[in-house]
């Protein structure tokens, strides 16, 4: 499985386009239950990172939000102790079945992906999008006040825990890829979990399984059979709930370069996500022959032509093709945590910003950094929500 995943990130990374559209599912998994209010305690944590309708507060690649949450739920709450899922749409959980004696304290959110989101409209480009996308769904509840994340925990056993079954039982398959406190809690708390009866799968999917989806969800299994979980410290800077309850990404164009304190500011909020490697390439004009950096770059990023004229480019990388996969893995959700982390700071100093998913090889050394991962477009505004410009 390590080659195919190797070259899956080759084959992503090259200029082939996607193939057609397809059916994307449902927008929200139809777990079968009824749906209950979000306890008291954790509604400022889900409302500031996860809820809304197709706008949410987290980022995500085509706006087609493949990240789900489901969460374990210990005793000592208003709900009783189980597992839920939750419904961003509507701000509910589903419950999903309730916990056994001696379920662990406090409240995690195991985060999934439904991969037919995302691959319905990218093809075999998804897949790392799909870990971006988590990453930036873990960034989004630890500036709401989460305390830890864990982005190396095995996949079967994050699924354990969340109570999904392995074979999904014709349903579309949720892959497991993160883990968030949203309260404090023992350190073994997810296998404790993981030792509980799985719960009811959803209805079976009426959809038909392309080749490029079954690819994408072999893929997303061979890159999270690791080991033992690492939990560590979210590390969030503090941002006012306003902002976060406000953010959204910019639309092109995001011109004028942000004042140089401000930039150093919002790299350095990303950078607390290190690995892969962070660099700032801002749009002035390049010095001696050539095209300048961000022509070079806009055309490595799925030709999206707009960032020749952003104000700066924040970029993630370093993560070769012959990478292993728990590095691969790792350094996709760091980048999409990192971005997300800084987005907001940019936000709550009246940037423009819009992150960058997609990207190709480069062909020569004026190319930008090699290996790039993810990136954040910023512009020195006026801001679209927030109408400021000033960088203040």
């Amino acid at each position: 499985m390590t080659v195919s995943v190797r070259r899956a990130l080759a084959r992503a990374r090259s200029a082939e386009p996607p193939g057609p559209d397809f059916p994307a599912g449902h927008q929200v998994t139809p777990w079968p239950g009824t749906p209950v209010p979000v306890p008291h305690a954790l509604d400022p944590l889900l409302t500031g990172a996860l809820a809304g309708s197709r706008l949410r507060p987290s980022p995500s690649a085509g706006a087609l939000h493949p990240v789900n949450a489901h969460l374990l739920l210990g005793p000592g709450g208003t709900l009783p102790p189980g597992r839920y899922a939750y419904d961003p749409v509507r701000h509910r959980l589903v419950p999903r079945g309730p916990a056994c004696p001696g379920a662990p304290g406090g409240a995690i959110a195991v985060l999934t992906v439904t991969a037919r989101r995302t691959v319905s409209h990218y093809g075999h480009r998804a897949w790392p999008l799909l870990l971006l996308d988590t990453g930036h769904a873990a960034a989004a509840l630890a500036l709401a006040g989460a305390p830890a994340w864990c982005p190396d925990a095995d996949g079967a056993l994050l699924a354990a825990a969340a109570g999904l079954r392995p074979d999904g039982h014709r349903a579309e398959p949720e892959h497991a890829l993160a883990a968030v406190r949203l309260t404090p809690g023992p350190a073994d708390a997810l296998e404790r979990w993981a030792a509980h009866a799985p719960a009811p799968p959803p209805p079976a999917t009426p959809h038909p399984v392309p080749a490029v989806l079954a690819e994408t969800w072999r893929v997303l299994t061979a890159l999270t059979t690791t080991g033992r979980p690492t939990w560590r410290p979210t590390r969030a800077p503090a941002v006012p709930r306003a902002v976060l309850l406000s953010r959204r990404s910019a639309e092109p164009p995001l011109p004028g370069v942000p004042d140089g304190a401000v930039l150093a500011r919002v790299a350095s909020a990303a950078r607390t996500a290190r690995p892969p490697s962070w660099s700032v390439v801002t749009g002035r004009p390049a010095t001696g022959p050539g095209p300048s950096p961000l022509a070079a770059l806009a055309a490595r990023a799925a030709r999206q032509e707009w960032l020749t004229g952003v104000g700066a480019l924040l970029l993630a990388h370093g993560c070769p093709d012959d990478a292993p996969p728990a590095r691969i893995r790792r350094d996709h959700l760091l980048a999409g945590y990192g971005a997300g982390l800084a987005q907001a700071v940019a936000a709550a100093r009246g940037l423009a910003s819009r992150p960058v998913g997609s990207w190709q090889h480069g062909s020569g050394p004026g190319d930008g950094p090699a290996d790039i991962v993810h990136a954040l477009a910023l512009g020195a505004g006026p801001d679209p929500r927030t109408g400021r410009n000033d960088g203040s």
